[in-house]
């Protein structure tokens, strides 16, 4: 029906989380929807979350101003905003810091973010894919991550199989 169909799509342009293994093809997949989806004209712009220090991890999403902070000498334009009009792929958000999910839920709430040292609002309009190992869930009931976010995120669930689980692969001898 239209109503079934519309849901679909909106899905589809909404937030997308994906769980798998190492090297079960998390960033390709999130590199499909977005080259393969409404945004495809826009960034993919992709960031894990577990290679960014914790003291940098607001100025890296969100980007700063000039004296925001001791060494903030310029204006920065953080991965959140540069991936406005397409895609924001976060590699293993298990790793985000509880207090950049407090950040990061507002973000996805509010459509909208304002860099570290300024008062400016900046309306969003991207999607965000994320991509995790562990579960989630499980992260919630040890208080590791935020429950509120991971409902944000979760508005469609793909679960990537393991590549020893790819029965093509398992074919190809070298």
């Amino acid at each position: 029906t239209r109503k079934e169909s519309s849901a679909a799509s909106d899905v589809y342009k909404r937030q997308v989380l994906m769980r798998g293994e190492t090297g079960s093809g998390k960033e390709l997949v999130a590199r499909c929807l977005h080259d393969f989806g409404p945004r495809a004209k826009g960034p993919f712009v992709a960031l894990n979350c577990a290679a960014i220090p914790e003291n940098l991890f607001e100025s890296e999403l969100f980007g700063h101003e000039s004296g925001a902070f001791t060494g903030a000498q310029g204006k920065r334009i953080g991965k959140i905003e540069h991936a406005n009009g397409g895609t924001l792929f976060l590699d293993e958000i298990e790793s985000m810091p509880l207090g950049q999910q407090v950040k990061l839920l507002r973000v996805l709430q509010e459509r909208q973010l304002e860099r570290l040292g300024s008062n400016q609002v900046i309306s969003l309009d991207l999607r965000v894919v994320t991509a995790t190992k562990p579960d989630l869930h499980e992260r919630v009931r040890e208080g590791t991550f935020r429950q509120d976010l991971l409902y944000r995120l979760n508005v469609a669930e793909l679960q990537l199989p393991a590549l020893r689980e790819h029965r093509e692969l398992s074919l190809i001898h070298i």
